[in-house]
């Protein structure tokens, strides 16, 4: 786990090394233990490392194979490396190290773009083939790391996040009104290839690129699941699909083990995480670190579920380690919150993983995570009403969507207002393509593969980077989803959600913490905004750069500003903190 960085010039020039140096001291807290730039013609590579695997300097990056004539900057972690090792050995291939990255490059020159097939794990990576001069890039199938580019002065540049390359300088920072759009319209999600810069752009999940010397690229989406069902699949008892899923669960949980280093758990005491924690004693691990946060209840609502996160520490006796935070705490924490986004991002969640993640790596470098879980096994209340849909689009928009196009053109300034709904033609697109069986095959293929990756997914990577620790997701191994993907909707749905999942926690976890409501990551300061909350917010919406950037309408504001707590989206999130939050994050890439 790390930050990758570079530029590439199709231009003939020389790669800018105080560019990459930028870039790379940006990428600082995502990778604490070393760094290594690396000049080769007109590629230039940029490495913060995080030892996780192979602890020694023979693993250092950027790394060069120059028998292969190959370099690569890579982030992630790839969990069959061993196996996929043992096999380019018996190919005749050697290796001068232990660990991962060098298996990608032997893989690479192997197999070639196919390669990422055969990969078990999150990553993103950037390779140079020195004969070619072709330069691929290349993204797991959830995003689960990132990948951020832009063009400046005939020069492609990467980085692991939006703001390394706004350090680097010259990039378009003008806002996308598309984005814009999206962001107003999917709380916060902005779906690739966009960001809310219209200079700055993201690799799509489950995407290879390759550009050719000349500059030219192509991409190839190397991963796509059917939400279908075969014959055989209907012909399935309940108890097949749980015995299979149960399988699976074991297999990604042991699979994400795989470290030089100790592994904990982010322990929320929901059903997921406690899931993953009941897997591993049941494999025998032993004094397993487990790790959970709460916060100050406001307007009556507690804020935290401590009480479910003991229940499974005492049950499975793991060392564990509860962190509450005060009130004043909260605010402190919220400047280098959103300085660690890399991109704009309104879920309560992020103070709450970002000071979570503060804690846990005082102790250890890498965790499990439950996010994913949700949106794989059905368990959000917009799922259910869509059995009977005969209008998938209208039915989700209504469910999910913050605000309808018309409603947004009362809130957002007309400059910034476009006369499409932008985001409606995506969900026309994502949930009517082919390969899904039934309006909730649909809706759980779009959250699964869009809406996950530029919301938790993308959360849990910034807040946990952001200390130097690496989060990994069992309920996001790809192998888990296609089989969550060929069951039935209705075994997903059963049971207020996630009903299967629930079938075979059953078996591993106390029944306490399944039946019992859904909870979430509550920070309920900031759900209900007042005292100094709301000061902040309006200092930030009434900043002169606000004005000057004038992306909302000024009675908007004002509705907003005289009563916070009646503004909630569909979703149970705050408005204003919508609105705050996206100019909080422009003016932090200004400072």
């Amino acid at each position: 786990m790390c930050g990758i960085c570079g530029e590439v010039r199709f231009d003939g020039g020389t790669p800018s090394i105080p560019a990459i140096s930028a870039m790379a001291d940006s990428l600082a807290r995502r990778g604490p233990d070393s760094s290594g730039i690396v000049v080769r013609g007109n590629v230039g590579f940029g490495h913060r490392r995080l030892r996780i695997l192979d602890l020694s300097e023979k693993s250092q990056q950027p790394m060069i194979d120059p028998d292969l004539g190959l370099s690569i900057v890579f982030n992630g972690c790839i969990y069959n490396f061993r196996e996929l090792r043992a096999e380019l050995q018996q190919k005749g291939y050697h290796f001068f190290s232990d660990g991962d990255t060098e298996v990608i490059l032997k893989a690479w020159h192997a197999w070639g773009e196919s390669c990422v097939s055969r990969f078990h794990g999150m990553f993103a990576f950037v390779i140079h083939e020195r004969d070619s001069g072709r330069v691929a890039l290349a993204r797991d199938r959830f995003g689960i790391k990132p990948l951020y580019l832009c063009e400046v002065d005939g020069a492609l540049r990467f980085a692991s996040s939006l703001p390394a390359l706004v350090k680097a300088g010259g990039v378009d920072t003008s806002i996308d009104r598309t984005a814009l759009h999206n962001y107003m319209s999917f709380h916060a999600v902005v779906p690739p290839p966009r960001t809310i810069f219209a200079g700055v752009r993201k690799l799509p999940p489950a995407t290879v690129r390759v550009y050719e010397a000349d500059g030219h690229f192509a991409d190839q989406r190397y991963w796509d699941p059917a939400y279908q069902r075969s014959p055989g699949d209907g012909a399935r008892s309940r108890e097949e699909w749980q015995e299979e899923l149960l399988a699976a669960l074991r297999l990604a949980v042991k699979r994400r083990m795989i470290a030089d280093v100790p592994v904990g758990v982010l322990l929320s005491g929901g059903v997921d995480s406690s899931l993953i924690v009941g897997l591993l004693a049941e494999a025998g691990q032993r004094g397993l670190m487990s790790f959970s946060v709460g916060f100050e209840e406001a307007n009556g609502e507690k804020g935290d579920e401590f009480v479910y996160s003991d229940l499974i520490a005492d049950h499975f006796g793991t060392d564990h380690h509860k962190i509450f935070v005060p009130s004043d705490q909260l605010m402190d924490a919220l400047p280098g919150t959103i300085a660690a986004m890399s991109e704009p991002m309104v879920s309560y969640d992020n103070v709450g993983f970002y000071l979570l993640s503060k804690e846990v790596s005082k102790h250890i470098k890498v965790v499990q995570s439950g996010q994913g879980a949700d949106e794989v096994f059905g368990g959000y209340h917009w799922y259910p009403p869509l059995s009977d849909s005969n209008d998938v689009v209208k039915d989700y928009s209504k469910a999910f969507r913050d605000r309808s196009h018309e409603t947004l053109a009362t809130q957002l300034a007309p400059q910034w207002m476009p006369e499409r709904d932008h985001s409606d033609d995506l969900l026309q697109e994502q949930l009517l393509r082919d390969g899904a069986d039934t309006p909730v095959d649909r809706a759980l293929r779009l959250d699964s593969n869009v809406m996950l990756v530029d919301d938790p997914v993308k959360r849990v990577d910034n807040m946990t980077m952001a200390w130097g620790l690496e989060a990994r997701v069992p309920f996001l191994d790809h192998e888990v989803v296609e089989l969550a993907a060929r069951m039935p909707p209705q075994e997903k749905l059963r049971d207020g959600g996630k009903g299967i999942l629930k079938d075979v926690a059953r078996t591993v976890v106390p029944s306490a913490v399944i039946d019992r409501k859904k909870g979430y990551f509550p920070v309920p300061q900031l759900k209900y905004i007042a005292g100094p909350y709301l000061d902040m917010l309006r200092d930030a919406l009434s900043s002169r750069a606000a004005r000057e950037r004038g992306l909302f309408r000024k009675d908007y504001l004002e509705r907003l500003f005289a009563n916070p707590s009646e503004h909630i989206t569909p979703l149970r999130g705050s408005e204003l903190w919508q609105a705050g939050l996206l100019e909080m994050w422009l003016q932090a890439q200004e400072a």
